[in-house]
């Protein structure tokens, strides 16, 4: 087994503010996928991220975002534990994130150890 993070992007759209319905019908759909996931015991962990934040930069000067200079966010992530990099990938086809034009990054957590 090896674990993998997925990292959920999408475009900034400065216009999107979804009702209090349009917003639980998102997250349910969420809950759902996560929860398919967490059923075949390969889920670690998840968390959605918010759209600000600052970047220190190697010069030490701190910036506002992360965002401001691109057009793409990351929303969130989650962890899993599975056989490859082929389950991984199965098991993103089924984020919501797709539905609405966004992309899931697949990616392998080196072990160091």
């Amino acid at each position: 087994m090896q674990d993998f993070m997925m990292l959920f992007r999408s475009e900034k759209n400065p216009d999107f503010h979804p009702s209090p319905e349009e917003l639980q019908a998102e997250i349910k759909l969420w809950e759902n996928w996560i929860g398919g996931i967490a059923a075949q015991g390969k889920f670690l962990s998840s968390e959605a991220l918010d759209f600000t934040g600052k970047v220190l930069h190697a010069d030490g000067a701190v910036t506002d975002g992360p965002y401001v200079e691109v057009e793409e966010i990351i929303g969130g992530y989650l962890l899993l534990k599975t056989t490859d990099l082929a389950d991984a990938l199965r098991l993103a086809e089924g984020c919501p994130a797709l539905a609405s034009g966004g992309k899931v990054e697949v990616r392998p957590i080196m072990n160091l150890g």
